[in-house]
Parts: structure tokens; sequence; C-alpha cells
């Protein structure tokens, strides 16, 4: 795995495409991502005020019903920094809204997940992400591990009512 740039999140025409599926997911139209997608409702840890953005699912756990994500634009992107402030949040899959806590987990289980992430997304996680993000795999599993353990990730655990 190889740095070969330092990313900043979207901004103008590719700020507004990246955030075309909060409309859908507002339209009662998140069904149509399935579990790929999720559209997290958090706090902004500066201004107080309710902020979205929709992320990949990178790994869903259907016994827990944990989902992970990742934090494509590093540990400065806002949403994540929100989350680690204040991390009872609220995620839309689909067509449900779910209470969760937000858990930062740590380099090791993030080389895990990305390893496991490029088994089942091939050509995305060796063409795509890897440029959107700043660096270049060679397509080995431990590049890809390595990869991941420069990758911030948060699983959302649902919270129990009450």
């Amino acid at each position: 795995m190889k740095i070969t740039k330092r990313v900043h999140p979207p901004s103008g025409l590719s700020k507004l495409l990246f955030r075309a599926p909060i409309s859908m997911f507002r339209a009662n139209l998140g069904w149509m991502f399935g579990n790929r997608l999720l559209l997290l409702h958090h706090i902004g840890r500066v201004s107080g005020k309710n902020r979205e953005v929709v992320l990949e699912v990178v790994e869903h756990d259907p016994q827990t019903g944990a989902y992970t994500v990742a934090s494509g634009w590093g540990p400065k992107a806002a949403w994540y920094r929100n989350v680690l402030a204040e991390p009872r949040v609220t995620i839309q899959v689909g067509r449900r809204t779910i209470a969760v806590t937000a858990l930062p987990l740590d380099q090791a289980e993030g080389a895990d997940i990305f390893a496991r992430y490029a088994v089942r997304h091939r050509f995305l996680a060796r063409h795509l992400l890897p440029r959107l993000m700043g660096f270049s795999v060679n397509g080995s599993l431990e590049d890809f591990r390595a990869a991941g353990e420069q990758i911030p990730f948060i699983r959302f655990v649902p919270r129990t009512p009450g």
C-alpha cells in the first residue's frame, strides 16, 4: 500500500453528486440502495445542528444488527469527528430508522474489515476506493490489510430501547 495523495472532502459539483442520495432517502427511496448505503443523522459538534451524510456500508452483521462504515476522507471528515463527539446517532437503512451508538474500531480490526471488503468487492477495493482515499494497492490481501489500517472505521450498534 502506497499513499499517493492527500485527500480532501469533495467540494463544488462533486459535493453535490456525493450528497444526491440524501434526497433519495428523504423521498423514502432509501430501499433502492438495499443494505449498501445508509443515511447517518448526527449532530454537528460545533454548531449543534442536525446533519446528514450517506455512507457506504462496509459490513453488516444481521445477527447483531450492527453496520460498519469507513471514513473515506480520513479522521478529519466532519461526520466522523461529530460521531466521536456524540456517538448516540440514528441511521436509516432501506425503510428502517435505527437508533445506534457509534463505536470507533482499532487499526487491526480495520485491517480485517478492509481485507474482507476487498474479497467481496474486488473492483471497488482495487481501483475506485483507493484513488478516492489517496492510496494505491497492489491487489494482495496484505496490501488491502495495510490500507485498512489507515482508514478510520465506525461500527453502528443498535441501542436497546429505554
